[in-house]
This record gives C-alpha cells, sequence and structure tokens, in this order.
C-alpha cells in the first residue's frame, strides 16, 4: 500500500489562541503564543496507521509537510519534493498532491482543515485523478465530511479501508467568522473512504425556508431577469422579495417589478433580458427540478438562463438525488452533475443531478 502524505503544519495555530482560524493570521498568531499542532497529530495518525500496516509506503514532501512527521512515527519515506520556502503555502499542498498522484498512491493521507481540504480536492479535480482522500483533523473548523473523527482513527481507516464514497468538502469565509458570522460553502467533492469514524459535515444554524429566502433576497442582482418555478419554496422567496407569486405558476420578475403572472413558455421567453435566473425548487419525495408541474420553463428558457435551486433541509434529506426530464436530452445532459442547493441562508448543499 502506497499512501501519500500531506501536512500543513501552520493547520490550526490559530484556534487556541483566539483567532478561529490560520488564513492569512499566521505571524498574528505567532505573536499571540500560537504554536504549531498540526505536525504532533501526523504523527498520532502516522503511528496508527504503522501499528496496522507496518509494511505502508509512505511517500511525502520533505520537511514538516510529512517527511519528520514519518520518520517520528517510524517510517522510512519516500521524499517527492520539498516546500518551496521556509513557510509553507497552500501551493505546496497544491504541488504536493500532484506529485503524489504522479507516483501512483492508493490514499492521500491529509492534515490540516477545511483549507487543506479544499487545496486537496481542487487539485484532484485539476489533474482529473480519482485518488481516494482522508483528513486527519488539525485544523480550527472542520465543516467537511472527508475528515477521521480523530488522527489516530485515521490512520486506522487508511490502514484497513476497502471501499470509498463521495462526500463533501465545505469551508467558510473566516473573516466573516471571527465577526460571528457563518458564511459556509460547499467548494468540491471527494472520493474518501467508508467507515464509521469519519464525522458528518457540520450543520450550520439559519437552515429555515424563512432564512433561505431572507438570504435569496440579499443576493438578488439588479438587471437579472428571475424565472420563479411554483411551490411553496420558491413562494416564500417571491414573498420575501414583496410579492406574491402563483402557486402553482411561474412567474418573471426583475427590479421589483412583476413581468408576467402565471406565465406560459411564450410570455417567459418574452420578457427574459441579457442575464436571466430560474428558481425551482424539486418535488418532494421525487426529486424533479424540471418535468414534473414546471413544462412552462421549457429547453428554451433553461438554455438562456441560469439555474438555481432552493429547498428545505428536510425536504432534501427525503429525495437524496435531483432529477430533470425537460424532453431535450442535451439539456438534461447539460443539467446533469454535481449542483450547489440553497438550504439556509449562507448555506447550500451538494446534490446530484441525475
Amino acid at each position: 500500500m502506497r499512501v501519500g502524505v500531506v501536512v500543513n503544519p501552520i493547520a490550526g495555530m490559530g484556534g487556541r489562541v483566539g483567532l478561529k482560524g490560520t488564513d492569512g493570521k499566521v505571524a498574528e498568531a505567532r505573536e499571540r503564543g500560537a504554536e504549531r499542532r498540526a505536525p504532533d497529530r501526523a504523527v498520532a495518525a502516522l503511528s496508527a496507521l504503522g501499528e496496522r500496516a507496518p509494511v505502508a509506503e509512505i511517500l511525502t514532501f520533505g520537511g514538516e509537510m510529512g517527511a519528520e512527521e514519518a520518520r517520528r512515527a517510524g517510517f522510512d519515506p519516500e521524499i517527492v519534493g520539498e516546500p518551496s520556502g521556509s513557510e509553507t503555502t497552500a501551493e505546496d499542498t497544491r504541488e504536493a498532491v500532484r506529485r503524489l498522484v504522479a507516483e501512483n498512491v492508493d490514499l492521500i493521507l491529509f492534515v490540516g482543515g477545511d483549507g487543506t481540504a479544499v487545496d486537496v480536492a481542487d487539485t484532484l479535480a485539476g489533474v482529473d485523478a480519482d485518488v481516494p482522500v482522508l483528513g486527519v483533523p488539525a485544523g480550527v473548523k472542520i465543516y467537511s465530511s472527508v475528515f477521521a473523527v480523530t488522527p489516530k482513527a485515521a490512520g486506522r481507516i487508511a490502514a484497513s479501508f476497502d471501499r470509498v464514497e463521495e462526500r463533501e468538502v465545505n469551508d467558510i469565509d473566516e473573516e466573516a467568522y471571527r465577526g460571528g458570522e457563518v458564511r459556509a460553502e460547499l467548494k468540491a467533492v471527494a472520493r474518501v473512504p467508508v467507515a464509521d469514524a469519519l464525522q458528518s459535515s457540520k450543520q450550520l444554524g439559519g437552515g429555515t425556508v424563512e432564512s433561505l429566502a431572507a438570504g435569496f433576497a440579499d443576493d438578488v442582482e439588479d438587471g437579472v431577469t428571475y424565472v420563479f418555478g411554483p411551490g411553496s419554496t420558491v413562494g416564500a422567496i417571491q414573498s420575501e422579495l414583496g410579492f406574491d407569486g402563483s402557486p402553482l405558476g411561474v412567474d418573471v420578475w426583475r427590479d421589483g417589478k412583476t413581468l408576467a403572472y402565471d406565465a406560459n413558455e411564450g410570455e417567459i421567453l418574452n420578457h427574459l433580458g441579457e442575464r436571466n435566473a430560474i428558481v425551482v425548487s424539486p418535488i418532494g419525495g421525487q426529486g424533479f427540478v424540471f418535468g414534473r408541474g414546471n413544462d412552462q420553463i421549457s429547453p428554451d428558457v433553461i438554455r438562456r438562463s441560469d439555474v438555481e435551486v432552493v429547498a428545505s433541509k428536510t425536504k432534501l434529506d427525503g429525495i437524496g438525488v435531483l432529477r430533470v426530464d425537460t424532453g431535450d436530452e442535451d439539456v438534461d445532459d447539460s443539467l446533469r452533475g454535481w449542483r450547489k442547493v440553497r438550504v439556509g441562508r449562507f448555506e447550500r448543499r451538494l446534490l446530484k443531478v441525475v
């Protein structure tokens, strides 16, 4: 077994000194007396790996990006590269991942927080690699579900997994977080070993239809033509914007004015502008966002518009996937894949359109 190891040695430094994260705050963290915690957590994970898989091959970057920790855990690692300077950067993490992929590792075990998880997942997507990953929690904020619950659990999982599944990579705006506001966003999906000792995505507060509607209203842009589909969730957004939509119909709205009420396809097309956005909610229990009850939003309308899917958390929990059936296979194909669904004021979930 070949395990690629990537350690972000500064991850988590800001937590204990009250900075709620380390992004852009390393110097201040040091001034406050912060100590590195990621290297010790890496050693704990690798030691647990070594107990169960002592002949595993460890490939990593030099210094505290993995080599030192691997040696402390009893391994003789293969060094595939070195950090670019005395202070490691996100680009060092990305370069380490690229080189580990080139070495055909079976798993990338990374040590850090959500920011590190994003760097790892984005890099894998950029090189079109399907190498599974597993996070050793070392950051201040862990909102992603690609991490083991503890460093030792990560080592045990890495040594013995036989299946993988797709899980969410989330990150939040640290500056907003320091100000008491949680702005979380789903950044990617990564393949992760299947195990009981993986943490779930952290559920954020404010995931109500009311907060969803308020968040959407905050993000409304001038000059954009909005095509609102049927349903109570979309209706809550319309109420937040100050107008009553047709409960079972499709409405067109722009810059505070209702352009078409209970519109048909032709009326919708006539009112579209240079920038258009369709707002739809899936049918509960079925998951259809197009092709059931909103045929007025035709393939021609969809081709000219962005699509925003909104839903309550409860509805999504009962669906699992989203579905489309527009009658145009090319349009259906363009809609398939992973899509962000707004479920709260700031929170989004990633759901697959099939």
